[in-house]
């Protein structure tokens, strides 16, 4: 079976354990399926995510025009500490800026290499967690802004990570945090404006990835330098895939690529 589409993140569901799927313009694959299955990937061309142009893909599926000038790339999306939606301030798109920045947004720990801190809007609670490949994660505060979870983030990431090692995640080189124990530790910490928003008690979230085999030493596929592979599917975790060969794709970071998958 062969299909063809412009890759963009793999869509998931908080199952036991985490389900994926990717979604073409006119096919849908359950990940989990194809588990033992030898899988064929070529790039065939581009389609920026934005104008839909076949074009070199820059950064996060865009091309370069469309991430510097589109809203959907501005700074504040990495960056939410520079969120002014709030000021009533425009980026790029201030109707869309409101749109995003002016909802409820989580401040989390997340364990996926070792404990870190980030942001995500509520309503992206667990899906964030399962795209870093946690395996455990824990809300800290609800904040009603981007920029209020921004900079308590800036604020955190003195005391904590704000990063995950991708290879540690991946070979599954962890151990389990006791993150309410991290949580009440780094209370402090936190500015005075988003102090009323902690959340006192909540519990831990734990996740179940689907893999067979962890790999030992891995290979990275970047389908811009390597436009075709094929191999073994033995496990999908955060956004990658794993191979048997040790080799391991991520599909957001190659999010803009049109490719053949055969099956």
């Amino acid at each position: 079976m062969v299909y063809t589409g412009v890759l963009t993140k793999m869509q998931t569901e908080f199952l036991e354990p985490i389900q994926y799927y990717l979604v073409f313009e006119n096919d849908f694959i359950h990940i989990n399926q194809l588990l033992n299955k030898s899988i064929d990937i070529k790039r065939v061309g581009y389609q920026c995510l934005s104008c839909g142009l076949d074009r070199p893909i820059f950064r996060q599926g865009f091309c370069k025009t469309c991430f510097f000038e589109k809203p959907l790339a501005g700074d504040w999306i990495m960056r939410p500490e520079l969120s002014t939606a709030h000021l009533g301030k425009e980026d790029r798109d201030l109707e869309y800026e409101k749109k995003v920045q002016l909802q409820p947004h989580i401040v989390y720990l997340a364990n996926s290499s070792n404990v870190k801190v980030g942001v995500t809007r509520k309503s992206q609670v667990p899906t964030r967690w399962i795209d870093q490949g946690a395996h455990e994660a824990l809300e800290i505060v609800e904040v009603p802004n981007r920029y209020l979870a921004g900079i308590t983030e800036v604020a955190l990431k003195d005391h904590v990570a704000d990063k995950t090692n991708w290879r540690t995640m991946l070979k599954n080189e962890i151990k389990d945090e006791d993150l309410l124990e991290w949580k009440q530790s780094l209370k402090k910490y936190i500015p005075e404006e988003a102090l009323p928003y902690f959340i006192e008690n909540n519990k831990e979230t734990h996740l179940h990835f689907p893999v067979e085999k962890y790999p030992e030493k891995l290979k990275s596929l970047n389908l811009t330098k390597t436009p075709h592979y094929s191999g073994k599917l033995v496990g999908i975790k955060g956004q990658y895939l794993i191979f048997e060969d040790n080799t391991v794709f991520n599909v957001r970071s190659n999010e803009g690529a049109v490719v053949e998958l055969q099956v």
